[in-house]
């Protein structure tokens, strides 16, 4: 009678998201197979027979972090009534969840894969298709207000969702750094104020009369 396979002696999902974790707190360039095997409480063997490589551990790690914390702000962004709603909703909802106690700082896909070098290229393109995503997703969501005359017809969707997503990207990165919840807020609450803005310097530098 032909043996079967025996089960693996860990819970893959439990040990996917603790990897998840130590990429997002370490990024994937500094973090070795040596560490995540131990984080994960695995030995390397087991980790290749269970996720192939380093890379391709990786990719689950962030595929978990966008059902999971990636989609918090997007069910927070679906929900709101208008386009500009939206937007902050994205961004307060992320400064939140970018400041939470139980889980690293800031954005893993904006900081796990920012300082991979040539070695690493194809990680560094698959982390950059990601953080693109979120540009996506916020010109659909104006894109969607355009059409339905929330928006003036000629409205430069693209330009706005590049300027939002990229403030968010700053914001996970002062995250990262330690900025406050309460700061991170107030920041979010000026970038929503350009919403309505007419172009212009950010401050009047005209002296007073």
């Amino acid at each position: 009678m032909a043996r079967t396979g025996r089960p693996r002696a860990f819970d893959r999902d439990a040990a996917l998201h603790t990897a998840m974790l130590v990429f997002w707190e370490r990024g994937y360039a500094t973090t070795s197979t040596t560490d995540l095997s131990a984080a994960m409480g695995i030995n390397p063997p087991s980790l290749y027979a269970a996720f192939k490589n380093k890379e391709e551990l990786f990719r689950e790690a962030i595929g978990l972090y966008e059902r999971t914390e990636s989609q918090a702000s997007r069910r927070e962004m679906d929900a709101a009534a208008t386009a500009r709603d939206a937007v902050a909703a994205l961004l307060h909802t992320s400064a939140d969840r970018f400041t939470m106690q139980d889980r690293p700082r800031g954005c893993m896909i904006v900081l796990a894969a920012t300082n991979c070098t040539e070695d690493h290229e194809s990680v560094r393109d698959f982390a950059l298709r990601c953080r693109a995503r979120t540009k996506d997703m916020i010109k659909e969501r104006l894109d969607g207000a355009r059409d339905a005359g929330e928006l003036a017809p000629d409205t430069d969707t693209d330009r706005i969702a590049a300027f939002y997503a990229t403030f968010l990207n700053g914001l996970s990165i002062q995250a990262r750094d330690g900025a406050e919840r309460a700061q991170l807020h107030e920041l979010v609450d000026m970038a929503m104020g350009a919403w309505n803005a007419p172009a212009g310097p950010l401050v009047d530098a005209s002296p007073a009369p």
